[in-house]
């Protein structure tokens, strides 16, 4: 999944959607930091958790 993720891209974690949808910082391998509207920032674990993309909105 971390393929697909790059600093700025928009994202949900599905198992904590009360976060709101998120800003990722940086990806290093598997760990990705996001900055969440209600948590702020965090550090996902992409093997444990799969992030959600947030299509921009238009």
């Amino acid at each position: 999944m971390t393929v697909f993720l790059e600093p700025g891209a928009r994202v949900r974690n599905p198992q904590a959607p009360e976060w709101g949808i998120g800003q990722v910082q940086s990806v290093v391998g598997y760990r990705v930091t996001v900055n969440f509207e209600h948590a702020g920032k965090q550090l996902i674990n992409a093997e444990v958790i799969e992030l959600e993309l947030v299509a921009p909105a238009r």
